[in-house]
């Protein structure tokens, strides 16, 4: 930090601000972090560095900015282990006697005195002519957990107060030691069903947790049900959502809506011979038709709301009362959250360049703008629409969720590692976010291009600053009803890999976030919300990291692919069902590799072929090497713990296809794995052969738009399946103790 060297000053400047000098990729090469990338991702940060000067100014102010604050904005620590606080004072401060006051949740208070020059001194620094001087406060341990308050009395200044976040030493963790259950996991919009309107609905998730607590399951899983964006239906990844913290509406099902039954005139439309004919004809498509199904929920659920609104609302009912307490509840994100869905419809109607709020015109682009406040004087009964479409959402989820209590975890719900450009949260809280810079990956085996997933990443230092806020209101959100929830790319939470502006994922560097604080504030919500948490944490992952997430009660994220040996004896072999840790998930597949059959049959390679998502034909050629090899490996494992369907070769020449007898094999195998958890993947259990999503992608390939082969009320009657789930649960059941026999 003392170097004069304006290249040691640029590299300074990254380091304080997170950006990491150096990452070794999954081949083990080292890739530094170039000037350029370091420049694009300060500037997206809003840190000023395109010239020597403006680097040196930019580290003088963090430096002031850093000695200046008395205390930091947040600090998170363990229960029961006394915290040290860092605090700043000047040196005329130093002699005068202060106070401490600490305000619990609870609303008690504990309090104490000190003296400054007692203190260890941490450091000192001159600013502006003035020293200043870093001390360690000692505070006693805090016995409960949750959200405290710190106050220093006696000092100058508004930032005498930081927020003191006390987390228990684990996540929730409701298994038995010797307890094992295995989990159904669906694409919600995939599933088909006798009577929804062409693509899954929350009434379908419901009756897929009932189905799968009668047939011995212990979870249902799903993909992301974040909000996405009403006015482009085609925007439909579950993983670049408008709001982690809302609803996708599309989800309704509008005829279990109360208002439905009350609104006669309503029902008479759905049951017209056209509209059933439109209903029938979204059921038989192969792939879900966002736009149409889109249009029939929206042109029946405003319809829906005016009822609402005049039966209820105006009436001061019961029900408009439990709406109103919903509001209250959801308090001003929901608000803002519902202004966005408004003034997003509106623009876009105007004018369909308006995708949104980057590019809307520049009065509306700030929510605290009097264009804005206009709008909502002039809109509020469509901003209650969109609150209302929320509450309809919220309360078929819970019922969902509530079919699922009899289950040993119950639903187990999908948290994506960030959110679109263009949504309602980033321009609800513009200064979180690097705008610019997107989240993605390195290149590895399945993407040798790398990743840019288009999600504006959050800036780790103004997180700090809000105190964690967005990250605690995201757990919330997702943890409600549910059993258990997936961090998608849990590596998120100690670095996150960062494409600079108008660069590809190739030119990117990883950013540091405060593990430790994350982890503690992830335990702290998992408790209180009886919330089970598994971590995705596939890709190249620390030992370290790996270590804090077990001893946190994390779950680790395994998938059969990838679980192999690599020592020089039986390299590349599959992982003997023993060797799998206990604190796990276990899975054959994900929505973004291929399923079984699409494995086996190497279905992804001549799709990526066919696309030509290949550098070089070597790569693909070592790909369908590899594969081939794998093919051996797989029999050769199943025969190994004598799973080998009867009759089977070990010569995968002799097995061209996937067929039933190898797939309930392989579950098998998984579900004979320690791990607690082990999925099984709806297209699995169908025989399936094409993947959800294909990474690397947009409009090339039928993304998030597949269904499952089946109706779920022909799920029970269905012998193969019946087959699968009663030879899970069989394997999964408690082992008789053969001392106690």
């Amino acid at each position: 930090m003392n170097s004069t060297s304006p290249m040691r000053q640029l590299v300074d400047l990254a380091e304080i601000s997170g950006i990491v000098a150096e990452y070794h990729d999954i081949w083990g090469n080292p890739h530094a972090a170039s000037d350029a990338t370091r420049r694009g991702l300060l500037q997206a940060m809003g840190i000023a560095c395109a010239s020597e000067n403006e680097i040196a100014a930019s580290l003088q102010n963090w430096r002031m900015r850093h000695w200046k604050r008395r205390m930091a904005p947040v600090r998170v620590v363990p229960i029961d282990r006394p915290p040290r606080i860092r605090l700043h004072l000047r040196q005329d401060e130093m002699g005068q006697g202060l106070s401490w006051t600490l305000k619990l949740e609870s609303g008690a208070n504990q309090t104490g005195a000190f003296n400054p020059a007692d203190l260890p001194l941490l450091e000192s620094s001159e600013i502006e002519g003035i020293q200043w001087h870093a001390l360690g406060l000692d505070l006693p341990a805090i016995e409960t957990a949750g959200y405290h308050r710190l106050r220093i009395d006696g000092l100058d200044g508004d930032n005498s107060e930081l927020s003191l976040i006390a987390h228990p030493p684990r996540c929730h963790q409701p298994l038995r030691q010797d307890q094992r259950v295995w989990g159904l996991s669906v694409q919600l919009y995939g599933v088909r069903s006798a009577r929804n309107w062409g693509m899954g609905d929350f009434t379908d998730l419901r009756d897929l947790a009932l189905w799968a607590a009668q047939a011995g399951a212990g979870l249902i899983g799903v993909n992301p049900l974040h909000a996405l964006f009403p006015h482009n239906p085609l925007h439909a990844s579950p993983y670049s959502p408008s709001s982690r913290e809302f609803l996708n509406t599309l989800y309704i099902d509008v005829q279990a809506v109360p208002d439905y039954a009350e609104c006669a005139g309503t029902q008479v439309i759905v049951e017209t011979a056209d509209f059933q004919a439109r209903l029938h004809a979204l059921r038989d498509a192969e792939l879900v038709d966002y736009l149409s199904i889109a249009k029939l929920k929206a042109t029946i659920l405003e319809r829906l709301y005016r009822h609402f609104q005049k039966a209820h609302l105006d009436a001061n009912s019961e029900r408009a009362g439990h709406f109103r307490a919903f509001l209250a509840q959801g308090g001003d994100a929901l608000w803002r959250f519902a202004l966005y869905q408004a003034l997003q419809e509106y623009l876009y109607a105007q004018d369909t360049g308006n995708w949104g709020w980057p590019v809307w015109p520049w009065e509306y682009r700030d929510p605290a703008s009097p264009a804005v406040a206009a709008f909502v004087g002039e809109h509020q009964a469509r901003i209650e629409y969109f609150q209302y479409l929320q509450w309809l959402a919220a309360e078929q989820l819970d019922a969902a969720g509530a079919a699922a209590h009899s289950m040993p975890i119950g639903l187990y719900q999908d948290l994506a590692v960030g959110v679109d450009l263009g949504g309602a949260d980033t321009w609800s809280n513009q200064s979180l976010y690097a705008i610019g810079a997107r989240i993605g990956c390195p290149p590895d085996d399945f993407s040798l291009l790398g990743q840019d997933w288009g999600l504006p990443p959050w800036i780790p230092e103004r997180l700090r600053e809000q105190a964690y806020a967005p990250f605690i209101a995201i757990l919330r959100a997702n943890m409600r009803g549910a059993g258990a929830l997936r961090l998608d790319h849990v590596m998120g939470l100690m670095r996150l890999y960062w494409a600079p502006p108008g660069e590809d994922a190739r030119s990117g560097a990883y950013l540091n976030y405060p593990l430790d604080d994350l982890l503690g504030i992830l335990a702290l919500e998992s408790q209180r919300n009886q919330c089970l948490i598994v971590g995705e944490d596939l890709g190249t992952v620390p030992d370290a990291v790996r270590g804090s997430l077990h001893d946190l009660g994390v779950y680790s994220y395994r998938l059969f692919y990838f679980e192999r040996n690599y020592g020089q004896e039986n390299h590349g072999a599959f992982k003997l069902p023993r060797e799998y840790p206990a604190q796990a998930l276990v899975a054959g597949s994900t929505h973004d590799l291929p399923t079984l059959a699409g494995y086996w049959q190497s279905a992804d390679i001549e799709l990526r072929t066919t696309l030509g998502l290949y550098p070089s034909e070597e790569q693909r050629n070592q790909q369908i090497r590899e594969r081939a090899q794998d093919r051996a490996r797989l029999l050769a494992a199943l025969a190994n713990e004598g799973l080998l369907p009867e009759g089977m070769s070990q010569d995968p020449a002799n097995v061209p296809e996937m067929t039933h007898a190898l797939q309930c094999a392989i579950q098998h195998y998984l579900a004979r794995t320690p791990s607690q958890l082990c999925m099984l993947q709806a297209e699995d259990l169908l025989g399936q052969t094409e993947q959800a999503n294909l990474p690397g992608t947009v409009e090339q390939h039928p993304n998030w738009q597949r269904k499952l082969r089946l109706d779920i009320e022909a799920w029970t009657d269905d012998k193969a399946i019946k087959a699968m789930a009663d030879a899970l649960s069989a394997e999964r059941a408690p082992k008789p103790d053969p001392m106690q026999t």
